[in-house]
């Protein structure tokens, strides 16, 4: 069993500018999942809290916390949510509690295994496409 809520080690340093860039690139990600399932294009990252949670926490190192209705992360001490300003988790009494138990249900454990070889995926693309764009900014082409 996976210990979600313990800290996990980053492979990347969190900061703000890397956080907008995570949202950009999860909610490209988040869209591209939806027209895979022939749904319609989300508007936000409603319902997506599973997946970005576990993309941060294996990019931006942390922990995962969070209830029946929402999952976010904790790094360096701060609740990080990339969802925080979608509609699912406006509409959430308590948002931000957490009940580490929750983690330890079997079915909750399987979701998020079930999840991880594609937000794997992801992370490795995300941190090529930091990586490049790092490398065209420090050689001053934009």
């Amino acid at each position: 069993m996976t210990d979600w809520t313990l800290d996990r080690e980053a492979q990347l340093a969190y900061s703000y500018e890397r956080f907008a860039q995570a949202k950009i690139f999860v909610f490209r990600k988040w869209s591209e999942q939806a027209a895979e399932r022939h749904v319609l294009p989300p508007a936000d990252l409603s319902g997506s809290c599973k997946y970005g949670s576990l993309f941060m926490n294996q990019v931006f190192g942390g922990s995962i916390c969070g209830h029946y209705q929402h999952q976010y992360n904790i790094i360096g001490g701060r609740i990080v949510d990339l969802s925080h300003d979608a509609i699912d988790v406006g509409s959430i009494k308590n948002p931000y509690l957490h009940e580490p138990d929750f983690f330890a249900i079997p079915e909750k454990q399987a979701s998020l295994n079930n999840c991880l070889p594609r937000v794997k995926h992801w992370v490795a693309q995300f941190l090529k496409e930091i990586e490049s764009a790092e490398v065209r900014s420090s050689s001053g082409v934009l």
